[in-house]
């Protein structure tokens, strides 16, 4: 698999190489040594998670309090999806910086999503189901959302949306990028770097 890095630092992009015949097809979605081989991220999946959405559904902006803080490597496994994730850790040399990418079944390509970014995607086919592989169990009380369309922000939503877009009614009341701040509830870029590192240190 190529690994590439994107305008988000500790995010990634990862694209399977897809072998065909007439039988259909075959992909590594997800190498661990080769990830952290690529990027230095450690991913330990201690949960897994699935979505269906239709076709212009808004997931997101999601994250993890840190702590316990929560790492995803996303892949779509049925139709495609406009993913993005942005960067909403306080004193990042890309705070507010997004990265985007299609997703798509037939493609296998994923993204690593590490601890305090947020992420999102709007589905560009009806029906279309995302994986995550999560580095920490569910913790009720610790997810943490942001208004996917803070103007403040200004992600490309409309690049994946032909109308309105399908939102929950958490999604819809989350606060903006700086209420988030203000609340408390974004991590330090420095507290990042010191988890991933402690991590690292944890996974030898």
């Amino acid at each position: 698999m190529d690994i590439h890095d994107t305008a988000v630092p500790d995010a990634y992009r990862i694209v399977p190489r897809v072998l065909t015949d007439a039988r259909g097809s075959f992909h590594e979605s997800f190498r661990h040594e080769e990830l952290a081989r690529a990027t230095g991220h450690r991913l330990l999946p201690r949960q897994v998670n699935y979505s269906s959405s239709r076709r212009g559904t808004v997931r997101g902006l999601h994250s993890v309090l840190l702590p316990p803080g929560q790492a995803k490597y996303v892949t779509c496994v049925r139709g495609a999806v406009r993913d993005f994730v942005v960067d909403v850790r306080l004193g990042s040399p890309s705070f507010g910086a997004h990265t985007t990418a299609v997703l798509d079944a037939r493609e296998g390509t994923g993204m690593y999503v590490a601890e305090g970014l947020a992420h999102g995607f709007v589905a560009l086919t009806d029906d279309a189901c995302v994986s995550y592989l999560c580095s920490t169990e569910y913790v009720p009380g610790t997810q943490v959302d942001v208004f996917p369309f803070d103007p403040e922000l200004g992600v490309p939503w409309h690049l994946g949306l032909a109308g309105e877009p399908l939102l929950s009614e958490k999604d819809a009341a989350a606060p903006s990028l700086a209420r988030a701040a203000d609340l408390g509830l974004l991590a330090s870029y420095d507290a990042c770097v010191a988890h991933y590192a402690a991590r690292r240190r944890a996974a030898r």
